[in-house]
């Protein structure tokens, strides 16, 4: 664990934090983009806003590392607040999770190496999606198809 969220976790150990996520619903026709990631499930791609960087730039840049997919933001889904997530190494968080549409800009750039925390990333038809990895992400799957913006839970 590197950055922020390894100088804090070396203070504060696996006790509970608030930390802050974005996501990316990346729209393309009648699918979206979900990561297989090796904690286990299938989410949105996304990952831990760093010190000083804007949720809508966290988004953009997680889901390139972990897709290979350039995107653009076209539209705030929501802001997710009361959940809890375990880790499989003991890290417990209240995720605050800022969840935005987006559109792909190109293929996928097959000279981007992904994340270690990708197993697999592709367009799933929203008729289709799996069962998403936690309550959380399956929020913001049932505010997407419903097409709701602006939404806070």
């Amino acid at each position: 664990m590197d950055g922020y969220i390894g100088w804090l976790r070396a203070r504060v150990g696996h006790e509970k934090v608030q930390m802050a996520f974005a996501v990316a619903c990346v729209l393309r026709d009648d699918t979206v983009l979900l990561q297989h990631r090796d904690s286990g499930g299938w989410g949105f791609p996304g990952g831990a806003i760093e010190l000083g960087e804007i949720a809508h730039d966290a988004a953009v840049r997680e889901t390139l590392e972990e897709t290979g997919i350039t995107i653009a933001i076209t539209e705030l889904i929501g802001v997710y607040t009361g959940y809890e997530q375990r880790y499989p190494n003991g890290d417990v968080t209240q995720p605050i999770v800022i969840a935005f549409r987006a559109t792909p800009q190109g293929p996928a750039a097959t000279d981007h190496p992904l994340s270690h925390e990708t197993i697999e990333a592709r367009y799933v038809r929203m008729d289709a999606v799996p069962r998403l990895f936690s309550q959380q992400h399956r929020d913001i799957l049932a505010d997407l198809v419903a097409g709701r913006h602006g939404v806070y839970r």
